[in-house]
């Protein structure tokens, strides 16, 4: 240091050493494979966490798969991000688009299932307005293990026509949930999982399953915290 001022190559040194604390410091979060995990509160709303309801009183539904799709995908909040999960035999597609109510948990522990109605399918992480009109209430296990609670809450898309009157379930053309129902007792199979329905709830009862799946997602998020 000469009359008071630090030398060039002092200062180079200083501004090199703050420079790699700040990365240290950014760099501190890392999954086990050495990839930067950001702090949650630095990062944007995960799809899985907005809330559930809009202004207007719809209900948000994440789509996972779409209508006639073969490919099951499934939404990673780690990553943010749609990954398949697998892919359906030939001639065998999902019948309605398929996704999840955000800030939910049902007794399998995952956000809860949801078929939305509507006449064109959408793209997998499409968030779609929908219209509750009640639930297929289900049970499925793996072998050797017990049944678990897994209901299928159905819903009519804001923007559907052919549905647009539908207000519950019964309003549906005849055999349509019996095609829903078998459905996903086929799929489960070929999962070596079983699947049986139990019964067919009101909006009002769809509505309540919602509810329930929501406190138990925060209940979760405050002992995670």
């Amino acid at each position: 240091m000469e009359n008071g001022t630090a030398s060039p190559t002092r200062s180079m040194g200083l501004r090199h050493a703050a420079g790699t604390e700040r990365r240290s410091a950014r760099y501190s979060l890392v999954d086990v494979h050495g990839f930067f995990m950001p702090p949650r509160s630095a990062r944007h709303a995960v799809l899985s966490e907005v809330s559930p309801f809009g202004d207007d009183g719809d209900i948000r539904v994440v789509i996972e798969t779409p209508r006639g799709s073969r490919s099951k995908y499934s939404y990673d909040p780690e990553c943010d991000c749609m990954q398949l999960s697998t892919v359906l035999p030939e001639g065998m597609v999902f019948p309605y688009d398929f996704g999840f109510v955000p800030a939910t948990l049902g007794g399998d522990g995952d956000p809860l299932d949801i078929l939305v109605l509507m006449e064109a399918s959408v793209i997998p992480g499409c968030v779609v307005r929908a219209r509750l009109i009640g639930a297929i209430e289900a049970e499925q296990k793996k072998k050797g293990e017990s049944w678990t609670r897994n209901d299928r809450l159905i819903a009519v898309a804001t923007h559907a026509q052919t549905h647009d009157k539908a207000q519950k379930l019964s309003d549906l053309r005849p055999h349509l949930l019996d095609e829903i129902k078998e459905f996903f007792v086929t799929y489960n199979k070929l999962r070596d999982r079983k699947f049986r329905a139990t019964h067919e709830a009101s909006p009002q009862k769809a509505r309540k399953l919602i509810d329930e799946g929501m406190k138990t997602f925060k209940k979760k998020r405050r002992k995670a915290a």
